[in-house]
């Protein structure tokens, strides 16, 4: 009886020694990652990089908008279509760079800030990565009645020509499209 006991009892002190140490190199393996570089969240899953529920929210990402010397030598104002989608008609109108353009026959007026013939965001910046028109984009606030509709109020919206369905402008009865840029 006295081996029984002695056996049972070294086995369950050789199973608890064996069961601590496998849990010790599981901290450790599952430690290993957060001694890697800090990796940015997989493209595709929306969840990564989001804050717990109930966390604050982060604020906005500020752009910096930055117009190179020669794209502000070069260019002077943009090319607009207005499609009337009551009237099925389009007219084309070139507003000024820092202009603002009062649409005929309705309550909108839209200011062109900006113009970048081959658009470019980074993290911080948006500018133009040259002087060519590979990506035009014209930065506009569009009004009705005096109230900013284009884009959320305290934003710059941007207009693409060759990607028109970028975040268009969406009204009920206007479209508003950037045709391209126009040197001086």
């Amino acid at each position: 009886m006295k081996k029984i006991i002695a056996v049972m009892a070294i086995t369950v002190t050789l199973f608890s020694f064996l069961a601590c140490k496998k849990k010790e190199e599981k901290t450790s393996v599952q430690q290993a990652p957060a001694q890697g570089p800090i990796m940015s969240p997989q493209a595709g899953d929306p969840t990564q990089g989001m804050p717990p529920h109930g966390a604050p929210q982060q604020q906005k990402m500020e752009f910096k908008v930055v117009v190179p010397a020669e794209v502000k030598e070069a260019w002077s104002a943009v090319k607009l279509a207005v499609n009337d989608k009551k009237t099925n008609k389009q007219k084309d109108f070139t507003v000024s760079i820092g202009k603002e353009l009062m649409v005929p026959d309705s309550n909108l007026k839209i200011k062109v800030s900006h113009f970048f013939p081959d658009f470019k965001m980074t993290e911080q910046t948006i500018t133009s990565a040259s002087n060519d028109a590979n990506n035009p984009s014209a930065g506009v606030i569009i009004y009705e009645n005096g109230k900013q509709i284009f884009p959320a109020s305290g934003e710059l919206g941007w207009l693409y020509s060759k990607f028109p369905a970028i975040h268009p402008f969406q009204h009920e009865r206007f479209e508003v499209t950037l045709k391209e840029g126009v040197k001086k």
